[in-house]
């Protein structure tokens, strides 16, 4: 999204750039119409018509490849730039060089430089408009006129005009530079307000779905508990279907408790009200609460972090984010699914590794955005959104990433709250 965004810009920029040409052109038709006939100032008229007709000529071409449908990059509307200033130090040349009160023309490509391109080719604009001002103070035709009789005051004028170039050049290139920054800044920042809002909005909207939800589940729940006790006592000599009635009354049991923990936990909105726990417990906890819940998921854990661990933030909504990534990892690869966790004093590094067919590039930049899915036959995204957005809200983030021989890698980075002995 933010490379088409930039795209379009660039598009733009070109666009401007070709208008800007346009009315350059027709002022610098007008003007030599005007020296020639009104002023009649004798100049190098053949080799200025060459000039001007070739920047009408790369106008046409640059007005040609914006009908394409092709991309604009930084350096190509910096060659368009760039061809603009050798035109103006052409006709600058035969036109009396820094003696044309025109010479002031070398600030605008700057200033559109500035605005619409990165720092570097600003201040490598700088350095060009300034060498070839300097260059045309000595290198230039004359214009026919006679400064004999004042030509210290004429030369100390001009050197005057060179300096305050130097310096609105030097100043344009710092502030346009440093404005064009943090507006850029202050756009991204409110780009990210409006998706924190956003998602914010989602969030609620869910957890009054969730509420609903709670309360509608639990009736039908208490009749499967009811049913189910019923049959394992009606088949007490079949010890098949009797483990498998203790594993639905064990995966009914965790139900009515994650539905009893939602309501209970819905007014814990705070993360300074939440209680701590070592990480080594608090992971532990949650990998005999996933085991219940896929009881036919095989994976292996190891753990690298040093004893005694820190502790970390133990809420319910940040153990169902880590769960819902690890049932993403089941439902992608249900055997081989490896998990690693390490930490230091500040944060928990968690690695979740499946062997599934991994994450396509549309799906690795859409993960964690409003409600995504990968698993496409049946899955909503809200699962992997939650998490994200749970995630961040403690301020931990998730990097989704494919392995090289298959399977998809989820990291968690979480930040941790000490050690037990340093708390009071």
């Amino acid at each position: 999204m933010f490379s088409n965004f930039s795209q379009t810009a660039l598009n733009k920029n070109l666009n401007r750039l070709f208008f800007l040409r346009c009315i350059t052109l027709a002022v610098g038709c007008l003007t030599f119409t005007a020296i020639y006939l009104i002023l009649e100032i004798p100049l190098l008229w053949t080799e200025i018509t060459m000039v001007v007709v070739s920047l009408a000529i790369l106008n046409f071409i640059t007005w040609v490849r914006l009908r394409r449908n092709w991309p604009v990059s930084d350096k190509e509307i910096f060659l368009q730039i760039l061809i603009d200033v050798a035109a103006l130090t052409i006709l600058l040349f035969f036109t009396g060089g820094s003696t044309n009160p025109f010479i002031s023309l070398y600030l605008l490509p700057l200033t559109i430089t500035a605005a619409a391109l990165p720092w570097t080719y600003t201040w490598v604009m700088a350095t060009i408009t300034i060498g070839c001002y300097s260059l045309l103070l000595f290198y230039h035709i004359p214009l026919p006129h006679n400064h004999n009789e004042h030509m210290s005051e004429f030369n100390l004028h001009v050197s005057g005009m060179w300096l305050a170039f130097v310096l609105s050049t030097v100043l344009i290139a710092w502030f346009v530079v440093k404005m064009g920054s943090s507006i850029r800044e202050r756009d991204k920042a409110l780009s990210q307000a409006r998706e924190q809002a956003l998602r914010g909005e989602q969030l609620i909207a869910l957890g009054t779905m969730a509420a609903g939800a709670a309360h509608e589940l639990g009736t039908p729940l208490a009749t499967m508990a009811v049913v189910s006790k019923e049959i394992q006592n009606e088949h007490t000599e079949n010890p098949e279907l009797q483990k498998s009635v203790r594993i639905l009354r064990d995966q009914i049991i965790q139900c009515k408790h994650t539905l009893t923990q939602l309501l209970a936990d819905a007014g814990q909105s705070r993360i300074e009200d939440a209680s701590g726990q070592t990480v080594d417990l608090f992971l532990q906890e949650l990998f005999d609460k996933w085991k219940l819940m896929r009881p036919t998921v095989k994976f292996t854990y190891t753990c690298n972090g040093f004893f005694p661990s820190p502790q970390i933030i133990n809420t319910q909504p940040l153990g169902q984010s880590i769960l819902n990534l690890l049932n993403n990892a089941a439902d992608a690869s249900i055997e081989d699914i490896e998990i690693n966790s390490n930490w230091n004093k500040n944060e928990l590094y968690l690695e979740i590794l499946d062997s599934g067919k991994g994450l396509s590039d549309e799906d690795l930049h859409q993960a964690g955005q409003n409600f995504f899915a990968s698993k496409k036959e049946h899955g909503f995204g809200i699962g992997l959104f939650l998490a994200n957005a749970n995630i961040e809200r403690y301020g931990g983030k998730i990097r989704l990433t494919n392995r090289e021989n298959g399977g998809a890698c989820t990291q968690v980075i979480l930040p941790l709250i000490g050690l037990q002995h340093d708390k009071t």
